[in-house]
C-alpha cells in the first residue's frame, strides 16, 4: 500500500551488542503545580541505543525530558528514574549532570552577558577543542564573543546547543524538538551533526514531526499521548502511521 508521504530510510548504525539499560523509568507519574502531566510512564533504553519520542503538542514530551533532568517544579508523585542502574528520582540536577546526562533544549534562553566561548571553555578546558567543534558545526569563530543565543537564528540556537552538547562529551543525550524552527539547510547541518555526535552514544530524541530522522537512525520509537506511553515499536513503521493516518 502506497504512503502520502516520502521517507529517507538511512543505515541502520553499527553499535556494540549491550544489555545493560542506562536509562530506566519505572511507573513514574509526574505533577506541576498539582496538575498530573505524565501517568505511569515506563521506558528503557539499553546502552548503546538512540530512542526518539513522537507525540503531538501538549502530550508531555518535554515534561518527560525535564523529569529526567530534575528539573525541581516538577514533581515525582509516585514511580522511580534510574539512570546506569542508580536510583536519581529525587537527585539535584548537577549531581544528575557529573553522571553523564546532557541536554539540548527546544528553546533556550538569550544570555545577555555569558560569552559562548566562555561556557565551551568552561565545559572542555580546551582551547584547541573549542576550536575544532567550531568548525564541526560550521559557527564562525567570532560567536565565540557573543552571548549566548542572543541574536542568533533559528538554526543558529540549534547549532549553539549541540555545540554545548559536543563540549559536555556526556554519555547519554536528551534533544527536545532538534528539527523546530531550523530551514532545510541547517536541518541538514544539525541532523548529519546529531548522527555522528550518537554513534557512539545513548539518547531520548523528542520530536513532533519526525524530520530529522531524514538524517539520524534510530532503533526504536515510542507515542506519547495523553500523558502516558501508548505504543512502541521500528521508528519508520511508527512515523509512516503517524504521517499518514495522525496521532488519533
Amino acid at each position: 500500500m502506497e504512503t502520502k508521504y516520502n521517507i529517507l530510510i538511512i543505515y541502520k548504525r553499527v553499535k556494540p551488542i549491550l544489555t545493560d539499560n542506562i536509562l530506566e523509568i519505572q511507573d513514574l507519574t509526574v505533577q506541576v503545580e498539582g496538575k498530573k502531566i505524565l501517568n505511569d510512564i515506563n521506558l528503557e533504553i539499553p546502552d548503546g541505543e538512540v530512542h526518539v519520542l513522537f507525540g503531538p503538542n501538549g502530550s508531555g514530551k518535554s515534561s518527560l525530558l525535564m523529569t529526567v533532568l530534575g528539573i525541581p517544579s516538577y514533581k515525582v508523585v509516585s514511580g522511580s528514574i534510574l539512570f546506569k542502574g542508580k536510583n536519581v528520582t529525587h537527585m539535584p540536577i548537577n549531581e544528575r549532570v557529573k553522571l553523564g546526562i546532557s541536554v539540548a533544549f527546544q528553546n533556550p534562553p538569550a544570555i545577555r552577558g555569558v560569552k559562548l566561548g566562555g561556557i565551551l571553555e568552561h565545559l572542555t578546558t580546551n582551547k584547541k577543542e573549542v576550536g575544532t567543534l567550531m568548525e564541526k558545526v560550521k559557527f564562525p569563530q567570532e560567536f565565540l564573543d557573543r552571548d549566548v543565543n542572543l541574536g542568533f537564528s533559528g538554526g543558529e540556537v540549534k547549532k549553539s546547543e549541540i555545540l554545548q552538547v559536543l563540549a559536555q562529551d556526556s554519555n547519554f543525550v536528551m534533544l527536545d524538538e532538534p528539527d523546530s524552527g531550523v530551514d532545510v539547510e541547517n536541518l541538514q547541518i544539525v541532523g548529519n551533526l546529531i548522527n555522528d555526535m550518537l554513534l557512539k552514544k545513548s539518547a531520548l530524541l523528542i520530536t513532533h514531526q519526525g524530520h530529522i530522522l531524514r538524517y539520524v537512525n534510530a532503533d526504536k520509537a515510542h507515542v506519547l499521548i495523553n500523558t502516558t506511553i501508548a505504543c512502541s515499536g521500528e521508528p519508520v513503521n511508527i512515523l509512516t502511521q503517524i504521517l499518514n493516518e495522525g496521532y488519533g
